[in-house]
């Protein structure tokens, strides 16, 4: 993985930890294609968020950029980190001639440590495992955060969740807290059977709900494709968050979690 400075002279540890995650349909409105980066990152402030996982966010396009005039200079991630988040880090899943995407973590606290996984079943269709590990104030053990955005084909799902599995049975303490989040187009909640059974995690919206969150499409939610996954971490309050301010951004409508210490 790699390894960013630590920093010194941490304060007490927060009460809770709150997470959000978010596909964000790389800046562009579901309806129409309008660029919405600026209005996205004003909506993003208000989710109160710590640490915010995010999904298909462009770290770069030419052709974009020489087509939108509003087109942040610097990368989706880091523009939409803005002075809230201070770290940030980035996996490139899909690269082409113009530019790339893939997943982003963006955090209050130093993130010591990422890697970003290929997790790829097929060659038209990039995915990979954001991983970093975050040092939260007070905690003695970094929290471990992973950010997913899982295939299309019920197959190559199958293989991802298998990666995310033996990835985290190996590199991940028992005790060490635990949040997987992101878009894991899992309408059949294969996922969620997998992924409790396997990694003793439990899904924020099932542990506070009974079911995960219909989270897609945004104007007339049908679908449970978006989760958080936790471990390690008492769940405290879950949300997923419509309305109309919401429904002319992405097609996915974000979650947030929050969460207490064992």
């Amino acid at each position: 993985m790699n390894t960013a400075p630590a920093v010194a002279g941490a304060p007490a540890a927060p009460p809770v930890l709150r997470v959000a995650t978010y596909n964000i349909h790389k800046g562009f409105a579901a309806i129409g294609g309008r660029l919405i980066v600026r209005e996205l990152r004003d909506q993003l402030h208000t989710l109160g968020a710590d640490v915010v996982f995010l999904q298909e966010v462009h770290g770069r396009h030419d052709l974009h950029a020489s087509r939108h005039p509003h087109w942040p200079s610097a990368p989706q991630y880091e523009f939409l980190a803005d002075a809230v988040w201070s770290d940030y880090a980035y996996g490139r899943n899909a690269v082409y001639t113009h530019g790339h995407h893939g997943n982003a973590i963006l955090s209050r606290y130093p993130i010591t440590r990422w890697d970003n996984v290929d997790v790829s079943a097929y060659f038209f269709e990039s995915r990979g495992l954001l991983h970093c590990e975050v040092a939260v104030p007070g905690q003695a053990q970094p929290l471990h955060c992973v950010n997913v955005h899982l295939g299309l084909l019920a197959r190559g799902r199958r293989h991802q969740l298998r990666a995310l599995r033996e990835r985290m049975t190996a590199l991940v303490p028992s005790s060490a807290p635990l949040v997987i989040a992101g878009d894991f187009n899992d309408w059949r909640k294969e996922a969620s059977d997998e992924l409790i059974a396997e990694l003793g995690v439990s899904e924020v919206f099932e542990a506070t709900r009974g079911r995960p969150a219909r989270s897609f499409p945004t104007r007339f939610p049908l679908l449970r494709l978006d989760r958080i996954y936790v471990r390690g971490l008492v769940v405290r309050h879950a949300h997923v968050h419509h309305g109309r301010d919401w429904a002319r951004l992405s097609d996915h409508a974000p979650l947030s979690a929050t969460l207490g210490w064992h």
